[in-house]
C-alpha cells in the first residue's frame, strides 16, 4: 500500500466519521414538536431580576450566614482573625483560668503531681 493510497483511506475515515457526528447532532437536537399537554398551566415569564435574586442572592445569602457563623464567635471573644495574626498559645479548654503556673508540678521523684510522667 502507498502512502498516497494510506492518506486517501485517512481522510476518507475522518470525513466519514465527521459526517456522522454531524448528522446524528442534527438530528438528536431537534426541537420538540410536542404541544403542552391540556390541563397544565402556562406560567408567567420569569423577570431578570428575579432571575438574579434567586441565582445570586442565596447563593451570597447563605455565604454571608456561613462567614458569619464561623467568625463571628470569635470576634465576639476578642480574638484576631486575619490571616497573618499570631496563633493562640497556651490555650487549654476547662484548665485553670488565670495562667498555666497554677497547676502543680512534681517536687520531687515520688510526686504524683504534674501528669504524663510516662510511668504507672
Amino acid at each position: 500500500m502507498t502512502a498516497s493510497t494510506s492518506l486517501l483511506r485517512r481522510a476518507a475515515a475522518l470525513l466519514a466519521g465527521l459526517l456522522v457526528v454531524l448528522t446524528s447532532g442534527v438530528v438528536l437536537a431537534a426541537p420538540a414538536t410536542a404541544d403542552v399537554p391540556e390541563g397544565w398551566s402556562d406560567p408567567d415569564p420569569v423577570s431578570t431580576l428575579e432571575a438574579l435574586l434567586i441565582f445570586v442572592g442565596i447563593p451570597l445569602l447563605l455565604f454571608v450566614l456561613i462567614w458569619a457563623a464561623v467568625y463571628l464567635p470569635a470576634i465576639a471573644r476578642g480574638e484576631r482573625v486575619s490571616a497573618g495574626s499570631a496563633t493562640v498559645e497556651d490555650q487549654w479548654i476547662g484548665g485553670p483560668r488565670k495562667t498555666t503556673s497554677e497547676l502543680a508540678g512534681p517536687d520531687g521523684d515520688q510526686s504524683q503531681a504534674g501528669g504524663a510522667s510516662a510511668r504507672w
